[in-house]
């Protein structure tokens, strides 16, 4: 049956309606500022999210909400049988975003995974120089001397050769820094003398276009209409950025946004109760430590460092941050749920008396002060930096350490704490991939002190040639006794207070649908909606 026209005229008004009621911007309440948008300069969870989550791709990724690998940018692989050749068979008319400073003349191809992974690894590559703080995930992974070639065998296959196998490469490979960029967008600002805007006006293939950030305030974007796994249904995304957790919580509540991230434990409960919220949560691969900056004077002696250990009032700690059952109390650098988590090591039982003694020992001087950096704000690996540090200095006094409380913006502490300045730095960690080496080499390598990402600056010969040897094998139990090993010595030596291994909870509004919580604290806004 034909429309008349007013029938017709008053179908597209009720079309029109339809389509805004069923599209609507999506605001997520974050909890920091990212650092840049150039994603391969740094390493934290809230700059992933804002770059490598939104406007990026990599080759692979992980299924939502798992850590189990699937196609992305590449469509297809092979694996050589001696693990040292992974040859990529790219996804072919995937389009780079189109903004007022970009319009891309061409489609992805094996030119921006050269471009991507060369200037990395390439001292020569005409963006080898261009950050001044290097690449450090990709310096501390070791990429540098895995990597033996990155080619192109046409415009749609790039072989990648390796120096040695690697049993956790292709995990590696669905990590935020080996997003892929675009090498004409590349080029276009090097001829033009603004390398500097690849940090502040991204381009990629991802989900969303970046439009405009406001430092400590909001990140916008809009859909990308031509994202090969279809446009995301969210009319925008914006981030609203607020470091206290409690005025994400009311923001919430007023519905000034629809998601609310890293809520703090205690209030789960209640959020729980509010016909207009829910929650999700997930056992999640997290830690939250105090390095122990072992290259300063009287930390570089391991006494000390168990003195301290000794001390601090685990337990307690983690009941009065979490709450009971919100957290599991840290002993290991990763969680129970990873290969090779050594059950053998346990903190040791709380002695004042042994504390002074070890310190006595070592010639620490009564009254010494430690400084100790930590957040203005609270995450997913502390909810309350603040109370932490101070309940960690109440412990510390009563063994006649004093402790000098600096809180800074998070970007700013990072910042300082790879240079070495602090003696203890108060932070945690998100694994990327679900790989135990994902924890240890980032976090406690040698390399890692190279690139700063190991703020307690501990180089162990015998534990990084375990954790080296680990990532060679791929057999399953051969890696995790390798790894019960390492974490043997780490346990020795005690470079960190291992301090909690924390659930993750998201809130949400009751009318979201289409968010997956990641076991990898990733959050990718590419499905969600709000109805």
């Amino acid at each position: 049956m034909k429309l008349l026209p007013l029938q017709a005229a008053l179908a597209a008004v009720l079309l029109s309606a339809a389509a805004g009621l069923s599209a609507k911007p999506l605001v997520v309440c974050t909890e920091a500022s990212p650092e840049g948008f150039d994603i391969v300069q740094y390493t934290t969870a809230v700059t992933a999210d804002a770059s490598a989550e939104t406007v990026f791709n990599r080759l692979v990724d992980f299924k939502p909400g798992t850590t189990e690998i699937q196609p992305a940018l590449a469509e297809r692989w092979e694996i050589s049988d001696d693990g040292l050749t992974y040859t990529f068979h790219l996804r072919q008319g995937v389009k780079f975003h189109t903004t007022d400073y970009f319009t891309p003349t061409r489609a992805m191809n094996a030119d921006d995974v050269l471009w991507s992974f060369r200037r990395q690894l390439d001292p020569n590559h005409p963006w080898h120089n261009k950050t001044s703080i290097g690449f450090p995930y990709f310096e501390s992974m070791g990429f540098k001397d895995l990597l033996k070639s990155v080619e192109k065998t046409d415009d749609h296959t790039v072989v990648f050769t390796l120096t040695r196998p690697e049993a956790p490469f292709l995990p590696d490979l669905a990590m935020a820094f080996t997003s892929i960029y675009s090498a004409e967008y590349g080029d276009q600002l090097l001829k033009a003398g603004k390398t500097a805007d690849l940090n502040s006006k991204p381009i990629g293939t991802g989900p969303f276009i970046f439009q405009r950030y406001v430092k400590d305030a909001q990140v916008r974007y809009k859909p990308n209409p031509d994202y090969f796994r279809g446009k995301p249904p969210a009319d925008a995304l914006i981030f609203a950025i607020s470091s206290d957790n409690n005025v994400r919580l009311q923001k919430l509540k007023a519905n000034e946004c629809q998601v609310a991230l890293y809520p703090k434990p205690d209030d789960i409960s209640n959020i729980k109760t509010d016909p207009k919220l829910k929650v999700a949560e997930m056992e999640a691969l997290t830690t939250g430590y105090i390095s122990l900056n072992t290259e300063h004077k009287y930390l570089s002696d391991v006494r000390v460092r168990k003195a301290i250990n000794i001390a601090f009032d685990r337990q307690t700690h983690v009941d009065q941050l979490f709450g009971k059952g919100n957290a599991l109390v840290g002993v290991n650098p990763y969680p129970p749920t990873l290969m090779g988590y050594n059950t053998a090591n346990q903190n040791p039982p709380r002695d004042l008396d042994k504390a002074r003694a070890l310190l006595k020992e070592a010639g620490v001087p009564e009254g010494t002060v430690l400084t100790l950096f930590t957040r203005n704000g609270g995450g997913p690996t502390n909810p309350n930096p603040q109370l932490s540090a101070q309940m960690l200095q109440a412990d510390l006094a009563k063994i006649g350490l004093k402790v000098d409380i600096r809180v800074m913006e998070w970007a700013e502490m990072l910042r300082r704490a790879k240079k070495g300045e602090p003696d203890m730095v108060s932070t945690g960690w998100a694994g990327d991939n679900g790989d135990p080496d994902n924890f240890l080499t980032p976090l406690l390598s040698c390399d890692a002190v190279k690139s700063g990402e190991n703020y307690a600056r501990w180089c162990n010969q015998t534990f990084q040639a375990l954790i080296d040897k680990a990532r060679t094998i791929t057999d399953t139990n051969e890696r995790a006794a390798l790894y019960v090993k390492a974490l043997a010595v780490y346990d020795e030596d005690q470079p960190w207070i291992s301090m909690a291994h924390p659930k993750m909870f998201t809130a949400m509004r009751a009318n979201v649908e289409g968010y997956h919580i990641n076991p990898l604290t990733n959050n990718n806004f590419a499905t969600t909606q709000v109805k």
